[in-house]
C-alpha cells in the first residue's frame, strides 16, 4: 500500500515538478493532478516536467474525462508520457462534474465512459480500432499505462469492475459504503469474465487538518454534502435521515458546490444540523494525532489497497490559512513515517 496525493503545487509548471521531487523523497508513491481546463494549468505538461524530475513517483491524471477532451486525444497524451517514463504513468477517468458543469457541459454518462475506456485502453496497448474511416485507426506511439476509473454509484462501480484496470473508490470513509462499493466492483469484473481480484483498489479519502474542533466540523459537513449532492445514497448505510432544508435549495447558496466552494467552513454552517457522526462517515478530519490515529484505523480495515489518497481540504480560505509546514511535509511526517509506509 502506497500513500497518493493529488494536490502538488500547481502554481506553475516548474513548482508542481519541485513538490513531485519533494514527494518523492519524502515517502509518497503517487503524485496525481486534477483535470480542469478553467481551474487549473495543463495536466499534461506538467505531469512531464514531474516525470522527469522524479524516478520512482507514479503520476497522471486524476480525474480526467471524454468530455473536455477525446478519448484519442486522451490515450495520444497518456502514451506520450508512459513513453517519458515507462511503467510510472496511470490515467484516472471519471464522469468530469465540476471541470465539465463549469463550461456549462454535461457530465459523461457511464456508456460513454465504457466507451472511451475501451478506446483508450485499445489504442495504448497498439491495438487497430474500426472506427468508420477508411483505415482501423492505430495510435503510432502507443505505450502501456493502467486506466483507472474513479467512481461512487454502483453502476459506474460494475462498470469499472468490467472495463478498467483499477478503480478510484470516492465514498467516504463510511465501511458500509466501501463494502458496498467493492461488491459492485466485483459485480461487474464477475459479469465481464475477469478475475475481481486483478482489479486494482485505490482509496480516496477527503481530509481535514485542524486543531479548531468547530471549524473542523463545519468543513467535513461540506464534505458530506459534496458527496451526497450527487450520490444520495451514500446516506443510508449511517442510518441517519436528512433532517434540513433540501439539500437542492442548500446548493443554490453555494459556488460551485460543496466540495469546492471557497470558504468551506462557511459552506458547511448551511449543514449545522447534521450530526457529528454522518459528516465523519464521510472525511477523515481532526488534529494531526486524531488523522494519524484514523489512517491507521483505515489502512489496517483495507490492506488490499494498491494506494491512499488523502485528500487534503483546506479548513480556512485562500490566504487566512496559519503559517506552517505544507501538507505534503506534515502527512509525510506525521502519518506516512509513523505507519511505517
Amino acid at each position: 500500500m502506497q500513500f497518493g496525493l493529488n494536490r502538488l503545487d500547481m502554481t506553475s509548471v516548474q513548482a508542481f515538478a519541485e513538490s513531485a521531487r519533494e514527494a518523492e523523497a519524502l515517502g509518497w508513491g503517487y503524485g496525481l493532478i486534477p483535470s480542469s481546463p478553467l481551474l487549473a494549468l495543463d495536466p499534461y505538461v506538467m505531469l512531464a516536467d514531474g516525470l522527469r524530475a522524479t524516478t520512482t513517483l507514479t503520476m497522471g491524471p486524476l480525474i480526467e474525462n471524454p468530455v473536455m477532451r477525446s478519448p484519442a486525444v486522451i490515450a495520444g497524451s497518456t502514451a506520450t508520457l508512459a513513453g517519458l517514463a515507462p511503467r510510472r504513468v496511470m490515467l484516472g477517468i471519471g464522469a468530469g462534474d465540476t471541470a465539465v458543469r463549469l463550461m456549462g457541459r454535461r457530465p459523461a454518462r457511464i456508456a460513454e465512459q465504457e466507451h472511451a475506456l475501451g478506446v483508450i485502453r485499445s489504442l495504448l496497448a497498439g491495438e487497430a480500432l474500426d472506427v468508420g474511416a477508411k483505415r482501423p485507426a492505430r495510435l503510432r506511439h502507443a505505450a502501456p499505462a493502467d486506466v483507472w476509473v474513479a467512481a461512487g454509484g454502483p453502476k459506474t462501480l460494475e462498470m469499472a469492475g468490467r472495463a478498467a484496470d483499477g478503480v478510484f473508490l470516492r465514498v467516504g470513509t463510511h465501511p458500509g459504503n466501501i463494502e458496498r462499493s467493492l461488491a459492485a466492483v466485483r459485480r461487474g469484473a464477475a459479469a465481464a469474465g475477469r478475475d475481481p481480484a486483478a482489479v486494482k483498489l485505490a482509496l480516496i479519502f477527503h481530509t481535514v487538518v485542524c486543531d479548531e474542533p468547530d471549524r473542523a466540523l463545519a468543513v467535513a459537513r461540506s464534505m458530506a454534502a459534496g458527496y451526497l449532492e450527487y450520490s444520495p445514497m451514500l446516506l443510508e448505510p449511517t442510518g441517519w435521515e436528512w433532517a434540513g432544508p433540501p439539500l437542492h435549495d442548500l446548493q443554490s447558496q453555494v459556488w460551485p458546490d460543496f466540495h469546492h466552494a471557497r470558504d468551506l467552513a462557511a459552506a458547511g454552517a448551511l449543514l449545522s444540523f447534521m450530526p457529528a457522526e454522518v459528516a465523519q462517515a464521510f472525511c477523515v478530519v481532526g488534529d494531526w494525532a486524531t488523522v494519524r490515529e484514523r489512517y491507521a484505523e483505515l489502512t489496517a480495515q483495507w490492506p488490499d489497497a494498491e494506494v491512499i489518497v488523502p485528500h487534503p481540504v483546506p479548513a480556512w480560505p485562500p490566504g487566512e490559512e496559519p503559517q506552517g509546514p505544507g501538507y505534503i511535509e506534515a502527512f509525510a511526517r506525521e502519518v506516512i513515517g509513523p505507519l511505517g509506509r
